[in-house]
C-alpha cells in the first residue's frame, strides 16, 4: 500500500474524529441556555458552530502538546507510523460514538489520548510515550479542572442569587437569561480554541511521521482550516442525546445557574488553552453544571447520573486505549491489516448510527427545551390580559 495513501487515509480519519468531537461536545456550551430557554435549539447549535470555527484559529498551544509531547517523535525519540495513528483514531472514534449513543458526556480528548497511547504501546512499545507529559498535561488537569470549575460555578451561583432578586416569573432574575447568550457563546469560542487543536495535533503528528513536515513544527494553516470546519460542522449537527443529559439530567438549570456554569467553564478552558493543557472541556462543563446545582438553594443534583458520568470518565482512557491497541495489533499485519481496520471501523460507525435511529433524539425531544420560557411568557400574557380586562 502506498505510504502517501496511508497518510491521506489517516488525515481523513482524523477529520472524522474531529466531526464526532464537535457533535459530542455541543452540549458543553449550549445545553444550559437551551434548557433555560435563553436560546432556541437550532440557533444555539448554529452559534456554537460559528464560534467553534473562529476559536480554532486563535491558538495552537494544545496542538503542539499533542503533536510533540505525548507521543515521542523524531531523532532521539520514536518514529511513530501513520498505521499506529490510524489505529489510535479508531479507538477514539469508537468510544466517542458509544458514549454518544448512551448520552454520556465523556471526554473526546481523553478518548483521543487513550486511543493513541494504546495503539503506540502495542505498535511500538512503552518508549513511545512521554509519561511525564501525560501526567502533567492530561491526567492532572483531568483531576483538577472539573473540581476547580465546579467550585467557581458554586461560588458564582451563590453570589448571583445573593445580589439579585427575582422579577416577573420564576426563571427571571437579574437578566441572566440574556447574559447566557454571551456566556454560552464564550464557551463555544473557548471549545474551539482547545478541542479543534487536538485533531490539528494528530494530523501534524502524522505529517511529521510521514516526513511531510519538520519535527518540532506546529500545524500548518491548511490543517488549522480543515480542522476548524470539521469540528464546526459536527457542532452544528447537535449531539442532542448529550444535550439532554447536560441540560436536564444532572440538575434543573435556572438562568442564573447557567450563567455561572458557563462563565466558569469558559474561563477554565481559555486558561488551559493558553497554558497548553489538553484538558477535557466535557469534564469542565459537567463540573460547572454540578457546582451550579449545588450553589442554588432548593436545587438537587441527580447523583445517580453523576455516578454514571464519572464511571464513563474513568473508563474513557483505558477503553479507548484497548480498542486502539487491538486496532494496532491488526494493523501490524501490514496493508491487509489496515484495510481490515478500516472495514471494522466503518462497520462500527454504521451499526451505532443504525441502532441510534431506533430511539431518535433531536432538537424537538432532547429536553423540555422551551417550556420554561413559554411558561414565563404565558404567565406574562395572562397577567396582561387580566389587567386589560379590568381596565375595560
Amino acid at each position: 500500500m502506498d505510504f502517501a495513501f496511508i497518510v491521506v487515509l489517516v488525515v481523513l480519519l482524523a477529520l472524522v474524529f474531529d466531526f464526532t468531537n464537535g457533535f459530542h461536545d455541543t452540549a458543553n456550551a449550549m445545553a444550559t441556555p437551551i434548557a433555560t430557554g435563553a436560546m432556541k435549539p437550532k440557533v444555539a447549535v448554529t452559534v456554537a458552530a460559528i464560534l467553534n470555527l473562529v476559536g480554532a484559529f486563535l491558538s495552537t498551544e494544545v496542538a503542539k502538546t499533542v503533536s510533540g509531547g505525548i507521543i515521542r517523535e523524531g531523532e532521539g525519540g520514536v518514529q511513530i507510523t501513520p498505521e499506529v495513528i490510524f489505529a489510535g483514531l479508531i479507538g477514539a472514534i469508537t468510544w466517542n460514538l458509544i458514549t454518544w449513543l448512551r448520552g454520556l458526556p465523556s471526554s473526546s480528548s481523553h478518548a483521543l489520548f487513550g486511543g493513541l497511547i494504546g495503539a503506540a504501546l502495542v505498535g511500538i512499545g512503552t518508549q513511545s510515550i512521554d509519561f511525564a507529559v501525560v501526567m502533567s498535561k492530561v491526567i492532572l488537569p483531568a483531576l483538577l479542572a472539573p473540581v476547580i470549575a465546579g467550585v467557581v460555578a458554586f461560588t458564582a451561583t451563590k453570589i448571583a442569587y445573593a445580589i439579585t432578586r427575582r422579577s416577573v416569573g420564576p426563571n427571571e432574575r437579574g437578566g441572566f437569561r440574556t447574559g447566557q447568550i454571551f456566556t454560552s457563546s464564550l464557551v463555544a469560542l473557548a471549545h474551539g480554541t482547545n478541542d479543534a487543536q487536538k485533531t490539528m495535533g494528530v494530523i501534524t503528528l502524522v505529517l511529521i511521521s510521514g516526513g511531510f513536515q519538520t519535527v518540532g513544527t506546529g500545524p500548518q494553516f491548511w490543517v488549522i482550516a480543515v480542522c476548524a470546519f470539521a469540528i464546526a460542522f459536527g457542532t452544528y449537527m447537535g449531539g442532542w442525546r448529550i444535550i439532554r443529559t447536560m441540560g436536564s439530567g444532572l440538575t434543573e438549570v435556572k438562568p442564573a445557574q447557567g450563567f455561572a456554569a458557563e462563565s466558569s467553564t469558559a474561563s477554565t478552558i481559555l486558561a488551559s488553552s493558553h497554558l497548553g493543557f489538553a484538558l477535557s472541556t466535557t469534564q469542565v462543563a459537567s463540573g460547572s453544571v454540578i457546582g451550579s446545582g449545588l450553589g442554588r438553594r432548593g436545587s438537587s443534583v441527580r447523583w445517580n447520573m453523576v455516578g454514571k458520568i464519572m464511571i464513563g470518565w474513568l473508563l474513557t482512557l483505558p477503553a479507548a486505549a484497548a480498542v486502539g491497541g487491538v486496532a494496532a495489533l491488526i494493523a501490524s499485519i501490514g496493508p491487509t491489516g489496515v484495510i481490515i481496520d478500516a472495514f471494522l471501523g466503518a462497520g462500527v460507525i454504521i451499526f451505532i448510527y443504525v441502532w441510534s435511529r431506533r430511539h431518535r433524539v433531536g432538537a424537538g425531544n432532547a429536553i423540555e427545551i422551551d417550556q420554561a420560557g413559554k411558561a414565563v411568557r404565558g404567565r406574562k400574557a395572562t397577567a396582561k390580559a387580566r389587567k386589560a380586562k379590568q381596565n375595560a
